[in-house]
């Protein structure tokens, strides 16, 4: 489908880095599929690669957090984006983060985050959509700078196969 790339090639959305807690295991990924899907009630959804460790954790998690990154937390990117549980790496050994909601991990150095109380999930191919009520959220007092993008993020070498 590289006829497609004509079109998802220009888009450069927001990225976020998506936590979740099941099981006595936690998990994190950096998502580029990811958008406010409803107004009122407002909810969220998330998308998360079937491959993807973080999908297997989120799955029979009953909340999921979801955070947004300024361009500057490249790093913080790169843990989760670039690693994976499935290797046995501890992504939160080097990050600062709490319980959030219902026991959700809340990265602390986020520009913004929410937690959202999972209430469906959706097929899209080899995503999953999680669809979600946020009940509890944060963020910085003052912005600290532009949103990392996709674009910014181009970089990094998947931590788990994209095929």
């Amino acid at each position: 489908m590289a006829d497609m790339d004509v079109f998802t090639g220009r888009l450069d959305p927001d990225m976020c880095v998506v936590t979740a807690a099941a099981g006595g295991d936690r998990a994190g990924c950096l998502v580029g599929f990811a958008s406010q899907c409803s107004l009122r009630p407002v909810r969220f959804a998330v998308w998360l690669s079937e491959l993807n460790h973080t999908f297997r954790v989120a799955r029979t998690a009953r909340v999921l957090a979801v955070h947004l990154l300024a361009r500057d937390q490249l790093p913080l990117a790169e843990i989760f984006g670039g690693t994976t549980g499935d290797d046995g790496v501890d992504k939160f050994r080097t990050v600062r983060w709490r319980h959030g909601y219902g026991g959700a991990v809340v990265l602390e150095d986020a520009e913004a985050w929410f937690v959202g109380r999972v209430l469906s999930y959706t097929g899209g191919g080899d995503h999953i959509g999680f669809v979600l009520d946020p009940v509890e959220w944060g963020g910085r007092a003052e912005p600290g700078g532009p949103l990392l993008r996709l674009g910014d993020t181009r970089g990094i070498t998947p931590g788990h196969p994209v095929d």
